[in-house]
């Protein structure tokens, strides 16, 4: 084959792979600008913009759901366009499936449209203290181990992970170090058999046990059995339970979210603010109240959104000047003035921010962009900082999400969760 041959097919070779890459990613980017589901209040018209070629079908909808430039077949689906911006209404409470398809021709994804009831909430933003414990111990790496010959093995290495989750011990269950610890020194053969979750797989395994110098049986493996930290209190629904944090209550050495046996959540006594900067984000330092009477509820989930639970305790909780407000769906959140409850000193105080984007086919914690305004808050912490997270958006007289990460290198900027996604 001459080397012009050759040069061709390579250069094809790149023109196709250039042009599969380019597909993908605009594929990639129309679905990634949806929503898995547009939420409407019952007896709302709201409006959609998404100008994408993408054309939708919704399966089985009601007599009352109404979609503006749309059709209808003998089934009763209802066909319309997301390149157009366009309402829908419904006066009845329902979930409809919904399929999108790029151009009208390549399957994309499916959605639901869901016509939720009005719902109110009480916006909180009080200092709260978090304590979790894990089901199961997580580790959090592997190291060496002197034996009691004077040598030093590692035998865990390359068989067990950070991240993974002990559960189990020759086949008993442990959720303690201690327990752990007994186990292993319990054990007669020349292996422990743990029972681990790694990435939501159950799997057992087998470690080596070494004899260490100080006669104790060791397997070389760094676990924790707990966490605390200091975050918001975003909400108390009608229904006494809450949501807070607006992320997930994460590992700090391994940044695995962390699986949830128990946990409460408690008053705060705000002791010092470190002031953030760039490239060096601030903190709100606190000693929690760890007994009873601040017990303010029980921690019942812990996901990429958020924490939540029952609110045991509410009189504990301090007051601001906000009753139970109506949330706002994704839709109708703009790119305009807004406040956040925070509490940085004894008392929860509203601070002036601005929403600077709001990417409203965001379906994780990063759904806005907001920016610090308030003087007074810049003035105490330099913007956003550890601690704030949880803090509640409210504009318009409606509460839209909440504070959950800063810009690094900008602390008066951060991210901020929709409510919806919260709730969700």
């Amino acid at each position: 084959m001459s080397p012009l041959k050759k040069y061709r097919i390579v250069l094809v070779c790149v023109l196709f792979a250039v042009i599969v890459f380019t597909v993908t990613t605009y594929i990639y980017d129309i679905s990634s600008s949806l929503p898995e589901s547009l939420k409407v209040m019952v007896g709302d018209d709201s409006l959609f913009e998404f100008d994408v070629p993408v054309e939708a079908e919704v399966f089985n909808s009601a007599p009352t759901l109404k979609i503006n430039n749309s059709c209808s077949n003998e089934e009763g689906h209802i066909h319309f366009s997301m390149s157009e911006p366009f309402t829908v209404k419904s006066e009845t409470v329902g979930s409809f499936k919904t399929k999108l398809k790029l151009f009208g021709l390549f399957e994309l994804k499916n959605i639901s449209i869901d016509i939720i009831d009005e719902m109110k909430l009480k916006p909180c933003g009080n200092a709260i203290g978090i304590h979790v414990d894990t089901d199961g111990l997580l580790v959090l790496g592997t190291g060496v181990v002197k034996g009691i010959d004077g040598l030093e093995y590692e035998p865990a290495y390359n068989i067990i992970q950070s991240g993974d989750y002990i559960c189990g011990i020759n086949g008993n269950k442990v959720n303690s170090i201690d327990g752990l610890v007994d186990e292993l020194q319990n054990c007669k053969g020349k292996k422990a058999k743990l029972d681990i979750l790694r990435n939501e797989v159950k799997s057992k395994i087998s470690i080596p046990i070494v004899c260490a110098a100080d006669g104790t049986n060791k397997v070389g493996v760094w676990v924790r059995e707990d966490t605390q930290g200091i975050g918001t209190m975003t909400y108390i629904s009608q229904n006494e339970t809450y949501g807070a944090l607006g992320h997930g209550v994460a590992d700090v050495d391994t940044g695995v979210l962390l699986r949830l046996k128990e946990g409460n959540i408690y008053n705060t006594e705000i002791i010092q603010v470190i002031k953030g900067t760039a490239g060096n984000p601030g903190e709100i330092m606190g000693m929690i109240l760890e007994s009873s009477s601040q017990n303010i509820g029980s921690i019942t989930e812990n996901s990429e959104t958020g924490i939540s639970g029952i609110v045991k305790n509410e009189s504990t909780i301090p007051e601001n000047e906000y009753d139970y407000i109506p949330i706002a769906l994704r839709q109708e959140i703009k790119e305009a003035p807004a406040t956040i409850l925070s509490q940085i000193g004894d008392e929860v105080k509203e601070y002036g921010i601005r929403i600077t984007d709001v990417r409203k086919g965001n379906n994780d914690n990063k759904g806005m962009i907001i920016e610090i305004t308030d003087e007074r808050l810049l003035d105490k912490t330099g913007g956003i900082v550890q601690g704030m997270s949880g803090s509640p958006i409210i504009q318009d007289g409606k509460l839209v999400g909440a504070v959950t990460h800063v810009f690094v290198d900008d602390p008066t900027k951060g991210y901020g969760i929709f409510i919806e996604d919260m709730l969700r």
